[in-house]
């Protein structure tokens, strides 16, 4: 972009201080020491005092030392601009300095962002660097707020290219200069005032990506309640600038992470909720519920999310929204690789879209374009990509919120599932070529990719969309749900309600739905793939609740346990995460399921097999106690029944038998109790806990529990640690009182994932933390004297 000519100075002539001038030195009492000027400037920005900003300065004293220092005229320049965007001022002048000003600072932000050349601020005060310091972020602020400044009654207003400058010149310093975008957050009345500029298209992009960064540095979250006109403001938006809105929204309606990984343990997590409870709604919270109340937002969401590329905006408007990107460094590395892919198809589909490299001079910023205009396809589609990342997102965290059961609602009500079905093959899931686009200094694997990290979060959406709601069925199209009723009548059980109660109009469409679809990727997907864990997470969310038999065959007649022991044993997978998605999903397959375990025994059908399966159990409980919860739950439902095929399972399956043998579930119980404490207990492992009640649980139906209770002693005392493993487990016990009898939900998973009621599961508990030292079924019973440890206060303040 060419810069404009420079513009005489209408303040204070050379030579001679201003008013203004005089009145800053008069504050400050004293002249500047050549020497240590910009100490001083930095000193001042920090304290408030002294010298800030480049009016207490003389035009001649700055070109001095500008031929010496070589500052690029940027602090004349800040002096110019200082007395021509006065309150009575016409602002044209002052138009014309920031046009000036900007080439200086976007050139230096481009090479900055992409890497081109590294700077040290501290060294070389590159321009960006130097503007801030002499106080132009702060004038700048102050110019764009201008129009919240009424005189005689009437607002101020500045012109939208005006405004379009300024917005460019301060991402550029957030860009090159740390600490800018902190100080901008701290201005709340400025980050709620940027909101009110999304209003003009011509400076929609340059303002939501500003906010965009300042929200994503602020320490307190914004609450968009306070934002003038929000419901107006959002209506008004056409779809690319609601898809464009989406990035901000991501930040303004997820919980603020500290990034403290004792914040995710469950206590920290149980003192922040009665925190929480005591302050009401977060900020998140107030958010969401602010957007949900806004008329048609979930429905243009859903729209937006199942348009196809089609469907999308025409070529020109697209071009302009790629000029914005051009000159715009929030999407600098995006648009490398746009052009990238844009200059490769042109060269063998001969398109006629030219765009100059970085840094060419243009008049505009404009790509090149002849009359033949045509925008390649892949273009088009990495277009599309990125929007429906941020409103996938978006929509998934709404799913996740309080007003689950409304967002779940409307998302079925306005098609969602069968529109991204519709989208699967073609965008969502569709088939890379040679050249698949990746951004700048990544490769085609990275989950920075736009293509991986929306399949991520596709996957992600589903396993919020199925998660214990009766919607999970519009996964399927007709023909699916008619063969689940099917299994359901040749089993001769009933029917699941939810099945019945499944709006047919709203389900997929085609031949496979969207469940299908995915089954069919999962299959095919490598080895090493980072989709594995997110696909298995996706279909074991569809299993998860009570447990359906009909679901359980539906998803064994198209080969999943077959795929997932594959995985498992054969391809000997070593991805931690993979391993225990897999785990968690094949418990929910097998779980009570006598025709799951025959075809276990089928594909496990030799004991170099079955020994790879155990390694990888006993290779991290963590990962697999959900499939030994699974099985062991499965096995004592299988010995009350009196039925020749559950009996011929018994006597075959090696996993049964072998879960069958005491030695073996203590063995399992010493390792779940021990290796978990409540100070380190998380979402991710409190499983550990909860696997070893269910095991104790089944040993007290069978009067076995004391038995279970002195082998542990045992077990202690042959490890030469007495006292030690059974005063955790007291600890963990009286922990887990605390956490699950004030959860309603948590209650309620355990009950449904165990069919054993949660009646059973507390009264269970209360007699293992039982003080009377005389019963045979209480902890205590077994801590002798000396080793006793069991009132430890573990909670945190």
């Amino acid at each position: 972009m060419a810069a404009a000519p420079a513009a005489a100075g209408s303040g204070a002539s050379r030579g001679r201080r201003s008013a203004a001038t005089e009145a800053a030195w008069g504050r400050w009492g004293g002249r500047p020491r050549p020497g240590n000027i910009l100490l001083q400037l930095r000193q001042g920005q920090l304290t408030g005092r002294g010298l800030i900003r480049a009016v207490q300065f003389t035009e001649t004293f700055l070109a001095e030392r500008d031929k010496q220092s070589k500052w690029s005229g940027i602090p004349q320049l800040l002096l110019k601009l200082y007395a021509t965007s006065h309150l009575h001022s016409d602002f044209v002048e002052c138009q014309n300095i920031l046009k000036e000003i900007s080439p200086l600072l976007s050139m230096e932000a481009m090479a900055f962002v992409t890497e081109e050349r590294k700077l040290t601020q501290e060294t070389t005060y590159p321009n960006t660097y130097i503007f801030d310091l002499f106080g132009g972020v702060d004038l700048l602020v102050e110019i764009l707020m201008r129009p919240t400044i009424s005189i005689r009654g009437q607002k101020l207003k500045i012109s939208d290219e005006m405004s379009k400058d300024c917005l460019s010149i301060l991402y550029n310093t957030c860009v090159c200069t740390e600490g800018v975008t902190k100080r901008l957050a701290e201005k709340n009345d400025f980050v709620i005032f940027l909101f009110t500029l999304m209003t003009s298209k011509k400076t929609f992009l340059q303002t939501a990506t500003l906010i965009e960064d300042i929200l994503g540095v602020k320490k307190e979250m914004i609450r968009l309640d306070e934002v003038p006109n929000l419901s107006t403001l959002v209506s008004n938006f056409d779809q690319q600038q609601l898809a464009n809105f989406c990035r901000i929204l991501a930040v303004t309606i997820s919980e603020m992470d500290t990034g403290n990984d004792d914040k995710h343990t469950l206590l920290a997590k149980n003192a922040q909720q009665k925190k929480s409870l005591s302050l009401g709604p977060s900020a998140a919270e107030i958010n969401q519920a602010a957007l949900l109340s806004i008329p048609g937002f979930v429905e243009r969401l859903c729209k937006l999310a199942t348009r196809k590329v089609s469907e999308s905006t025409g070529t020109a408007s697209f071009l302009q929204e790629l000029e914005e990107w051009y000159t715009w460094l929030d999407n600098a590395l995006v648009l490398d690789a746009l052009m990238r892919v844009a200059n490769e198809e042109s060269e063998h589909n001969q398109a006629s879209i030219v765009f100059p490299p970085p840094g060419a001079s243009e008049e505009n910023g404009l790509p090149h374009t002849s009359t033949r205009t045509q925008l390649p396809q892949s273009m088009k589609i990495m277009h599309e990509i990125m929007y429906k990342l941020e409103v996938l997102y978006v929509l998934c965290v709404l799913l996740m919120g309080r007003q689950r059961n409304q967002v779940h609602r409307m998302i079925a009500e306005f098609k969602l599932i069968p529109g991204l079905n519709n989208l699967f093959d073609k965008l969502i899931w569709r088939k890379h070529s040679a050249s698949a686009l990746v951004l700048h200094g990544h490769n085609q694997n990275c989950d920075c990719s736009p293509d991986i990290t929306l399949k991520i979060q596709f996957l992600r959406l589903l396993q919020s969309f199925s998660d214990h709601h009766e919607n999970k069925y519009l996964l399927l199209n007709n023909q699916e749900l008619n063969e689940l009723s099917a299994i359901s009548l040749k089993a001769n059980i009933p029917e699941v309600e939810a099945v019945l109660n499944t709006d047919r109009s709203l389900v997929c469409d085609g031949k496979r739905g969207l469940l299908t679809r995915l089954l069919q990727v999962m299959k095919k997907e490598p080895a090493e793939s980072s989709f594995r864990f997110w696909q298995a997470r996706a279909v074991e969310s569809f299993l998860r609740g009570t447990t359906s038999y009909a679901d359980q065959m539906f998803l064994l007649k198209r080969g999943l346990l077959e795929h997932i022991l594959y995985c498992i044993v054969d391809s000997e997978c070593k991805s931690r995460d993979v391993l225990q998605s897999y785990f968690d999903l094949l418990g929910e397959l097998m779980k009570f399921n006598v025709d799951a375990f025959k075809r276990f025994n089928k594909y496990i059908n030799t004991d170099a097999k079955f020994q790879v399966f155990l390694k990888q159990i006993n290779s991290s409980l963590v990962d697999s106690n959900m499939l030994v919860r699974c099985v062991t739950l499965s096995l004592d439902r299988f010995e009350n029944q009196v039925d020749m095929k559950v009996a011929e399972v018994l006597s075959e399956c090696r996993l049964l038998a072998y879960i069958s043998q005491v030695p073996t579930q203590m063995s399992f119980l010493f390792r779940l109790i021990n290796i978990i404490h409540v100070q380190t207990l998380t979402q991710e492992n409190v499983s550990c806990l909860n696997t070893s009640l269910v095991i104790l649980m089944l040993a007290r139906r069978k009067e076995r529990l004391p038995l279970y209770l002195r082998l542990l002693q045992r077990m202690e005392h042959s490890k030469k640690y007495p006292g030690f493993l059974l005063n955790n487990f007291h600890n963990l016990l009286r922990f887990w009182q605390q956490h699950y009898l004030h959860k309603d939900k948590d209650s309620t998973c355990l009950e449904n994932s165990s069919c054993i009621s949660f009646s059973y599961w507390k009264e269970t508990v209360s007699i293992l933390l039982n003080p009377d030292r005389q019963s045979p079924s209480a902890l205590v019973s077994y801590i002798e004297e000396p080793y006793m440890d069991i009132d430890r206060d573990f909670t945190e303040e």
